[in-house]
């Protein structure tokens, strides 16, 4: 008997990797999402290819999608600098925006998992899979709104609220869309733990939100939150970081 399929949003980051692996642990056949919306740290695709491979994803798909277009991040814009060397535990610290009281950093790009989820739940309805994975993170994260449980919760239900494959589910009361975050009150140690015993291959990941260049090769800077957070996760994991910092 087949597996059933889930869609996972594979960005190639750590997170997303280890999420990959829950699914496939739950009997998921999973059918990897990457979105190429523009991002500064373009590399993290190829770093998703490599992860849908090693872990067995049954296909791999990237969808080009230009936020350049809106901006408002420092991911999307070169307008904008990536913050480096703040204290990612201090929420006084967290924006670099002109405005005091906004604890969300300038790294948060306007609606992206809101726009992710929606393609996703758009593929999961043309291969037929009422299930959707996506590696959020609601306790070593930046602030972002987007990661929260309350987003998730809410996200499917509209989701089988606004879809064919819901309303139909739903009239035939059977299982619905059911968007699964594995690893959303994890810490990073928690996350890098259950990564390891799964078999995820960290060297292939990337997290860096201002990699650098050098003779073809890329590496992390070492200094932006996503790098921060990364090496702390290791550290307090007691596994070694396999990172490429420059």
């Amino acid at each position: 008997m087949p597996l059933p399929s889930a869609i996972l949003l594979l960005s190639g980051g750590l997170d997303s990797a280890v999420t990959l692996a829950c699914a496939k642990r739950d009997g998921f056949a999973v059918h990897a999402l990457s979105i190429d919306y523009g991002q500064r740290h373009r590399h993290e695709l190829l770093a998703a290819a490599a992860v849908a491979k090693q872990l067995g994803a049954v296909s791999h798909k990237i969808i080009p999608l230009d936020l350049r277009a809106i901006g408002g991040s420092a991911l999307t814009s070169d307008a904008l600098e990536v913050p480096k060397d703040r204290d990612v535990h201090d929420e006084s610290t967290a924006s670099t925006t002109s405005r005091d009281d906004d604890a969300i950093p300038i790294t948060y790009v306007p609606a992206r998992n809101l726009t992710f989820l929606s393609l996703a739940i758009g593929y999961a309805e043309v291969v037929t899979a009422r299930d959707l994975y996506i590696g959020v993170n609601a306790v070593d994260y930046s602030g972002y709104p987007d990661c929260r449980p309350a987003f998730i919760e809410s996200f499917e239900r509209t989701a089988n609220l606004a879809t064919k494959l819901g309303v139909e589910a739903a009239a035939h009361r059977e299982q619905g869309l059911r968007i699964h975050a594995p690893i959303i009150n994890m810490t990073k140690a928690q996350i890098i733990t259950t990564g390891t015993s799964l078999g995820v291959d960290f060297s292939l990941t990337h997290s860096c939100y201002d990699p650098i260049t050098r003779d073809s090769s890329t590496f992390a800077c070492g200094h932006c939150d996503s790098c921060q957070i990364r090496r702390e996760g290791f550290l307090h994991a007691d596994v070694p970081d396999p990172t490429r910092y420059a």
